[in-house]
């Protein structure tokens, strides 16, 4: 649609929601790895959710336990007020000490909660596609005044749209949950929203059990001066484009390992980036992917790490000449990804026992030699449901635009296949990588 206009979204007020029920006080400390300086930040996402039928705004009745005349907003919220008492520290503030030590202080002092109306549908915006004719700013949550913006830890938007479909908005702080972690608290709001009685799987704080090795430094935050400005691109990547590539791979290995659709998205991303940067043959180039660490932590999390919501993942960084990723095939880009997944276990036993590692795992940096690359189709966020269905779509944002990216997210819902979402090439270059990623020879 064009021209849609963004001020008939109207914010009908922001307002604290604070847990159900009374809830411990006090503060709880954070781990190693949730006070590195690049948590210190609030992670923006938009969840896209399409018109039910018999579910619109104000319609009566009750299906499964949501009652669908007091719509999404007021739905959600009653939700959130009740998962707040098992999640108690996501209503709480973060806490900064003279020492530099950061706490969660667990005051009850709420999430901010906005409602808001658009006056046009999700399809006059094309359901939030690329380019999005409607700001983020306008969909995301604004911080309060009077809020102290580095101490917030959630705060939540529901954009009602006039087809009935409605968009939830979240800001996350990544200090006090990781991808894993937020998916699972957004989960427990939607059971309660259809009506559960008691979560399926309770949270734990566990903390502790995270490595504080005596030799791990704290990295600093990437430094954009002189960085590249980079240009973001979506691509819908089709199952049969996954397939063929799993298939030449699989058909090379017969009695051995099979890829994934991660792995073969993801050798197919770096080597087409790094031939469309044209980076010089011998100049090494570097992937790096967050891999979760919880099954290595079983024994020492609560529960075994179900229902651990903190930060609890680990860096792998695998590097090559930019010759050879550009000059090899696809399958043997998958086995250099695959050597650094199997290194994994190893490596992170290294760094948690405080034995030396080629430098801080953790530092993301601003190298247009390194591609950061993120897998959400894992999280859970496709899967919430607060009784409307799952999400159309979920729209992960970046804040950063020169640090190269890579995020892997679902496909529209009931759509095989892949999206990626990326900002990885200069806008001169973005036609070059387009045109390779989508290169099947």
């Amino acid at each position: 649609m064009a021209g849609v206009n963004c001020k008939s979204i109207e914010r009908l007020g922001h307002h604290r929601v604070v847990p159900a029920e009374p809830t411990p006080g006090g503060s709880l400390r954070l781990s190693w790895l949730d006070r590195y300086p690049t948590q210190m930040a609030l992670i923006e996402s938009l969840h896209v959710f399409r018109a039910v039928s018999g579910k619109g705004v104000g319609d009566g009745g009750d299906d499964g336990g949501v009652d669908v005349a007091v719509g999404p907003a007021r739905s959600i919220e009653r939700a959130l007020a009740r998962a707040l008492v098992h999640y108690y520290p996501l209503a709480g503030r973060l806490g900064f000490a003279d020492s530099g030590e950061v706490r969660v202080e667990c005051g009850n002092a709420g999430v901010w909660f906005t409602e808001a109306e658009a006056g046009f549908s999700l399809e006059d915006v094309d359901y939030l596609e690329y380019p999005m004719m409607v700001s983020k700013d306008e969909l995301l949550p604004p911080t309060p005044a009077g809020e102290d913006e580095r101490e917030l830890v959630l705060l939540v938007q529901v954009t009602t749209f006039a087809c009935g479909g409605f968009v939830v908005g979240f800001r996350f702080s990544h200090a006090v949950a990781d991808g894993p972690g937020a998916a699972q608290f957004m989960a427990a709001v939607g059971e309660f929203a259809r009506g559960a009685e008691s979560l399926a799987v309770e949270p734990v704080w566990g903390r502790e059990a995270i490595p504080d090795p005596a030799t791990a430094v704290i990295g600093s935050l990437p430094d954009p001066a002189g960085a590249r400005r980079l240009e973001y691109l979506a691509v819908d990547i089709s199952a049969d484009y996954i397939d063929h590539f799993k298939n030449q791979y699989n058909a090379a290995h017969v009695g051995g390992a099979r890829c994934s659709a991660f792995e073969v998205l993801i050798a197919k991303a770096w080597q087409s980036r790094t031939r469309a940067a044209g980076f010089e043959p011998d100049s090494t180039v570097h992937l790096c992917f967050a891999m979760n660490a919880r099954p290595l932590l079983h024994a020492s999390l609560p529960r075994g790490g179900a229902g651990f919501y903190g930060n609890c993942y680990y860096i792998m960084r695998v590097s090559a000449p930019a010759g050879k990723v550009s000059g090899s095939s696809v399958n043997d880009v998958v086995r250099i990804i695959k050597d650094g997944k199997r290194r994994m276990p190893s490596e992170f036993a290294r760094w948690a026992a405080g034995e030396t590692v080629a430098g801080d795992p953790y530092q993301i940096t601003a190298d247009y030699r390194t591609l950061l690359v993120s897998d959400w189709t894992r999280l859970g966020f496709a899967e919430v449901d607060y009784g409307w269905g799952p999400p159309a779509h979920v729209v992960p944002l970046t804040n950063l635009d020169y640090i190269a990216t890579c995020i892997l997210v679902r496909p529209w819902a009931h759509k095989p296949g892949a999206r990626l979402i990326t900002q990885c090439v200069t806008p001169d270059r973005v036609a070059a990588f387009h045109h390779g990623l989508l290169d099947m020879n």
